[in-house]
């Protein structure tokens, strides 16, 4: 066994989902077989068969009709049992690699906050789009000459210490939720280890932010303007 593998008995996933009723059921049977205790799939106002698929695949389906990123993985994390120690960020569209979750678990062993970076490995940079990734360098850049911390993505696959995410208190409900955690784990001194992931295609559907250039500007003033506000909030 992998060392740290046991830990996905103590592992809650949230998934947060809109449309993507052709992939979110492969997901979540990826997620059990890979020893995932629990998958909530957060169904953001979908209006396709999303929740159904995920349900019959296995998964706990939460509702959130108010859209926003944030705000359904908020959702996800709304009376947790008392045995999830640990929680699993990842899309609903296949394109994390969950074969590569034995590593997350084994990296716990020093770690409080583990995520995955597509930018090191060739696949990963080409699966994003030049716009994602001039805003994934521009906001490492950022954050690097903001709180003296060098990330090499914002990428959504990741896995969280319960009790770090409890004092991190996030606020963000829309797309600043990623780089908020990756902030705020800098200010609360988490222990922070980023693993090279392979960045699958997308299983089916369009992505709500990458698949238009409208989408991917929006996100990204969303984010920048969130890092502002966490730089003048900084020490308080």
């Amino acid at each position: 066994m992998v060392p740290g593998a046991e830990l996905g008995w103590k592992t809650l996933a949230v998934i947060p989902a809109r449309d993507e009723e052709g992939s979110v059921g492969a997901v979540v049977a990826g997620l059990l077989s890979a020893g995932v205790r629990t998958v909530r799939v957060v169904d953001n106002g979908s209006s396709d068969r999303t929740a159904a698929i995920a349900s019959i695949a296995g998964a706990e389906v939460l509702q959130e009709p108010v859209a926003g990123y944030g705000r359904a993985c908020w959702r996800g994390l709304q009376d947790l049992p008392g045995w999830a120690e640990w929680i699993l960020f990842c899309d609903a569209d296949g394109s994390d690699d969950l074969g590569e979750l034995p590593a997350f678990f084994a990296a716990t062993r020093e770690a409080d906050f583990v995520l995955g970076a597509r930018q090191p490995l060739p696949d990963g940079r080409s699966a994003l789009t030049t716009v994602q990734r001039f805003g994934n360098a521009l906001s490492t850049t950022l954050i690097r000459t903001g709180w003296g911390f060098r990330y090499r993505d914002l990428g959504p696959f990741r896995l969280i210490r319960r009790r770090a995410l409890e004092e991190i208190r996030m606020r963000d409900r829309s797309w600043g939720w990623t780089l908020e955690m990756q902030v705020r784990a800098i200010e609360n001194k988490l222990r922070i280890i980023e693993l090279p992931v392979t960045a699958l295609p997308r299983r089916a559907g369009r992505s709500k932010i990458s698949g238009s250039t409208t989408g991917s500007l929006r996100a990204g003033l969303v984010i920048l303007s969130m890092l502002i506000r966490l730089y003048a909030r900084r020490g308080t």
